[in-house]
């Protein structure tokens, strides 16, 4: 049979995580952890679907009006009010103002995908992307995939393990003027290490001074600190100082929701005016339209019922609270755990970090090693989700990662 049309098509290599994943799930072996993929697992490594979400369930299959009708293009109106008031604030003065553009998207990565779109087609003065080195690893194919260039900034020191600030704000002071740059809003994926207050101004004052477009990924919100407002204070704040520059925000609640597949986001661009904010809408809409006609509706009415409801809403903050906390809990048992077997190396950094991962300064050789030698599978990056650890496993995992360790190190003295 001859060659058909799509024959000379090249493979491209599988996604790495969810590669990682299918080597996990694959392995027989009765002791096995996976820190790779980024979801929330409750003492027991089990999935955990929020007490609050739980409730919202319920409220909404005991509605006698509930039906599976379609939305409008932008979304869940009662969703879309709610998500900019969690990332903006209740007192919101661009909300107030109706300078904020919002619409419901495919959890944070279709936020991403309608930010690119946009700037691809209307924003002029730049067309290159900057993202964190590192960053998370989807960010690249979102921005290129639509023709966008990419570029990286210095974000992470290795040898110290902590923020490269010097750096950071150099890459941003030679960058061409109005570039747009990309901003983990907290809990920074992969390295779990955020700016401080006072960094932040720097970064926000940095980015204004040369005209820079910036552009908030907001995926944990909530989940970092267990502080809703804690975690929007970069957002807020840029809001804020940036008052003259169009600021693009995509938000998930994937991980502070727990709604992982349920796909629910919203993508929000504050105006410096509310000029052209009719013509903006409709563009954006056109976008929603052209690729899935209008978004779900389900996950959509269950997080609206989360965030206004007011029992419900202290609900999940308190579920917030559970889930940041004993993350940080198995931070500390990890790190302590490898000091007491006085493994080579200062772990620190893994209590000083927030949020769901770690970046663990594990080398790609010693990430190898734990899956092949101990069945621990993490990203080759040595990023870890600290969500898969729990009491039953952490001091496993830190007896693998000193035998891991050691190995190498006696083999790179040979």
């Amino acid at each position: 049979m001859a060659p058909h049309v799509f024959s000379t098509i090249p493979e491209i290599p599988a996604d790495a995580l969810f590669a990682l994943k299918g080597r996990y799930t694959a392995d027989t072996r009765s002791q096995k952890v996976d820190l790779g993929i980024g979801a929330y697992r409750d003492a027991n490594g089990k999935p955990w679907v929020l007490p609050s979400v739980r409730e919202a369930e319920k409220l909404i299959h005991e509605d006698p009006e509930y039906n599976h009708e379609y939305l409008a293009i932008s979304g869940f109106a009662p969703f879309i009010g709610a998500s900019a008031k969690v990332i903006l604030g209740d007192e919101s003065k661009a909300i107030e103002e109706q300078r904020v553009v919002s619409l419901q998207t495919l959890s944070g990565t279709g936020a991403l995908h309608i930010a690119a779109r946009f700037i691809k087609k209307f924003y002029t003065q730049s067309q290159t992307v900057y993202l964190s080195q590192p960053t998370w690893g989807n960010h690249f194919q979102v921005f290129e995939t639509v023709g966008l260039k990419t570029a990286t900034y210095k974000y992470w020191d290795d040898a110290t393990k902590s923020l490269d600030i010097k750096g950071y704000l150099q890459d941003i002071e030679s960058a061409e003027p109005g570039s747009i740059f990309v901003l983990h809003s907290c809990a920074h994926n992969p390295t779990g290490l955020d700016p401080t207050r006072e960094q932040w101004v720097q970064i926000l004052e940095a980015i204004k001074r040369k005209g820079h477009l910036p552009l908030f990924d907001s995926a944990y919100q909530g989940f970092a600190s267990g502080d809703l407002k804690n975690d929007a204070w970069a957002v807020q704040r840029g809001v804020e100082l940036l008052n003259e520059t169009p600021i693009l925000i995509c938000q998930s609640f994937a991980k502070n929701v727990g709604m992982y597949g349920e796909r629910i986001g919203a993508f929000h661009l504050v105006l410096p005016s509310a000029e052209n904010k009719k013509a903006i809408t409709s563009q954006l809409q056109a976008f929603t339209r052209s690729e899935i006609s209008n978004p779900p509706s389900y996950g959509a009415k269950i997080v609206t019922k989360v965030l206004t409801v007011p029992a419900l809403r202290a609900q999940w903050e308190q579920d917030l609270v559970t889930m940041s906390q004993r993350i940080y809990k198995q931070r500390v048992a990890l790190r302590d755990a490898l000091v007491a077997l006085k493994t080579p190396g200062n772990w620190d950094h893994i209590v000083q970090q927030q949020g769901m991962f770690s970046f663990t300064g594990l080398t790609k050789a010693q990430v190898q090693r734990l899956e092949t030698e101990h069945a621990v599978y993490l990203a080759s990056s040595g990023r870890a989700s600290v969500a898969g650890l729990n009491d039953h496993n952490v001091s496993y995992v830190a007896k693998s990662i000193d035998e891991a360790v050691r190995f190498t190190a006696r083999e790179s003295s040979l």
